[in-house]
C-alpha cells in the first residue's frame, strides 16, 4: 500500500501545482517526502520542539501522525512578491507600500512573514486541490501546519511558509478521531 500512497502523493503534488493562483503566477514550492527515515526525522523534530511550545500536546499528536504516515506532501510559498491587486488585505493601501515597508521576521519552528494575502490564498487553493485528489482516490489525509514548520526547519523545503499533508492507507484514518496526548 505504501507504493500506492506515494503514487497518489505525487498526483496530489500535480494537483497542487495546477491549482488556481493569483494573477496566474506560481510562487509555490511543492515536495513529496516518502523515505521512512525522513518521515521519522520530521516526526522527531516535532517531538523535540513540543516542550518549547504552548501547544505541546498537539505537536506530539501531529508528530505521531507523521511517524505513522506513508508519505507527506509539502506545499509552501517559495517567493513572496505581492499580487499587485492593491486590495488592502495586508493593511497597506497599495502593494507597493506593503513591499517597501514590510519588515520580515522569522519564528522558531514556524514561518517568516508577513506575506501578501493573495499568495497565502494560493497555498490554500493548492492544499485544497491536493486534498481533493487524495479524497477522490480514498487516501487518508489531513492538512497540517506543524509538520510544514518542522520540514522547513529541517531543510526539506526552502519555502517561507509551509503546510503539509500526511497521507496513508489505513483501516481507519489516523488523521481524524484522534486525541491530543496527555502530558
Amino acid at each position: 500500500m505504501k507504493d500506492t500512497a506515494i503514487q497518489v502523493a505525487n498526483l496530489m503534488a500535480a494537483s497542487a501545482r495546477t491549482a488556481p493562483k493569483a494573477g496566474g503566477k506560481d510562487f509555490l514550492e511543492i515536495a513529496v517526502i516518502s523515505r521512512e527515515e525522513d518521515l521519522q526525522r520530521i516526526a522527531q523534530a516535532m517531538r523535540d520542539y513540543a516542550p518549547k511550545s504552548s501547544n505541546e500536546a498537539y505537536w506530539l499528536r501531529d508528530a505521531g501522525n507523521i511517524a505513522n504516515c506513508q508519505a507527506l506532501v509539502l506545499v509552501g510559498l517559495a517567493g513572496s512578491p505581492t499580487a499587485g491587486y492593491d486590495c488592502g488585505a495586508c493593511g497597506h493601501a497599495t502593494c507597493k507600500d506593503f513591499a517597501q515597508t514590510r519588515a520580515t521576521s522569522e519564528t522558531p519552528m514556524g514561518y517568516s512573514g508577513p506575506h501578501c494575502v493573495m499568495r497565502m490564498m494560493d497555498i490554500g487553493c493548492a492544499l485544497a486541490s491536493a486534498a481533493k485528489t487524495a479524497s477522490l482516490l480514498n487516501l487518508d489525509n489531513r492538512v497540517q501546519q506543524r509538520v510544514g514548520a518542522a520540514a522547513r526547519a529541517l531543510g526539506f523545503i526552502e519555502a517561507s511558509v509551509v503546510m503539509g499533508i500526511p497521507v496513508g492507507f489505513h483501516g481507519k484514518s489516523i488523521y481524524f478521531d484522534r486525541s491530543a496526548p496527555k502530558h
